[in-house]
């Protein structure tokens, strides 16, 4: 069946008149500005003539000097690509976007990124869950089985967080062709792994939606700043329904400035795989570990008797890790983000510290 976007928006949105800010009425970068009630003398404490150090006009509400770069990088138009406060926020206008409370559902297979299941309950949007295999792979029966006439939104994160592997392309595939809402892949991991991503399957399927992140790595986790591809319909959508103002003007610039260091991230990212394969080994090699999840991310799962008490020594003594003992199919697990050589020295001989007392 062909994909319908105004068939699957909710009929308000369909029909929504974006708020139109002043920015929109005049994209141009000169001129004399008395159109959008900004304080025309200045941040305080700042010169007006310094611009990198004053911040009294609003930023750019499409960030199109930012999309630029990204689609140099990331061979996507510009037009294909929205720009939102980290992934949450493109996750939240999609539920909104698309999903009736209290009618429509979207669909998860867990242990996943737990955001889509948060905004979900926020929106008072159903959550169905077909859970991951033991190996953390799609299980096909159970995710036919959660799918209804009423599911909207199809979320695979692929590098899976937690378990840190890519789930099956050729199944992803067959939902993109069979799955009549919009296919979400969230890429915040793909940096790290050994595949190629899903943007370049846009052009091929109009009910695709790719999520990636600049907090992982790129390093800018602080200032929140998180990439969906699409087709021009849907992020045409996601921007008559953001905030005028989502993206600060702080976090384009510095955006800006550190997408010119493409070679340095690349770098920066062979010595994580470097560091990861060097963890996961010494990892390995503790009696206290019984396995290692091979990962395809900046992270490790990592199963281990006495997870949780492992957990709350490693807290005393300021190694702080994740406990995702609670968490579907990860009971006994915890995940480890690959630090710095020392840092992981420092984690191995403390859970080696732990695993010597309790021999003793």
């Amino acid at each position: 069946m062909p994909f319908n976007l105004q068939k699957l928006l909710r009929p308000h949105i369909a029909g929504i008149k974006p708020y139109s800010s002043a920015r929109d009425e005049y994209t141009g970068t000169e001129g004399v500005f008395l159109d959008a009630n900004e304080n025309a003398f200045g941040t305080p404490g700042a010169s007006i003539n310094n611009a990198s150090a004053s911040f009294h006009r609003y930023p750019d509400p499409y960030q199109q000097k930012l999309k630029h770069r990204i689609s140099e990088i990331k061979q996507v138009a510009p037009e294909h690509i929205f720009l939102g406060n980290g992934s949450d926020e493109a996750i939240d206008l999609l539920i909104r976007a698309f999903c009736r409370p209290g009618v429509d559902n979207i669909v998860v297979l867990p242990p996943t990124y737990g955001m889509y299941e948060v905004s979900a309950a926020i929106n008072a949007v159903a959550l169905k869950k077909a859970a991951l295999t033991p190996d953390y792979l799609i299980d096909p029966e159970s995710l036919d089985a959660a799918i209804d006439q009423n599911s909207k939104l199809l979320f695979f994160c692929s590098p899976n967080n937690p378990s840190g592997n890519l789930l099956q392309p050729e199944l992803i595939e067959h939902y993109l062709k069979t799955f009549e809402g919009v296919v979400v892949i969230d890429e915040a991991y793909i940096d790290f792994a050994n595949t190629r991503s899903w943007t370049e399957k846009l052009q091929q399927y109009p009910n695709l939606l790719v999520m990636q992140t600049m907090s992982k790595a790129w390093g800018m986790a602080a200032l929140r700043l998180g990439m969906a591809y699409a087709s021009r319909e849907i992020i045409a959508v996601l921007n008559k329904i953001k905030p005028p103002y989502n993206i600060n003007a702080l976090t384009q610039q510095q955006a800006l400035k550190v997408l010119e260091h493409t070679k340095a991230q690349q770098e920066v990212v062979q010595h994580i795989l470097a560091n990861r394969e060097q963890l996961a080994n010494e990892l390995q090699a503790l009696d206290i570990v019984e396995k290692v999840y091979p990962s395809e991310a900046n992270f490790l799962l990592v199963k281990m008797r006495n997870a949780a008490t492992v957990f709350h020594h490693l807290i005393e003594e300021k190694v702080i890790v994740r406990d995702r003992t609670k968490v579907t199919l990860c009971e006994a697990c915890l995940r480890i983000t690959i630090g710095t050589e020392e840092e992981n020295q420092q984690l191995v001989a403390k859970i080696k510290e732990y695993s010597s007392s309790v021999a003793e």
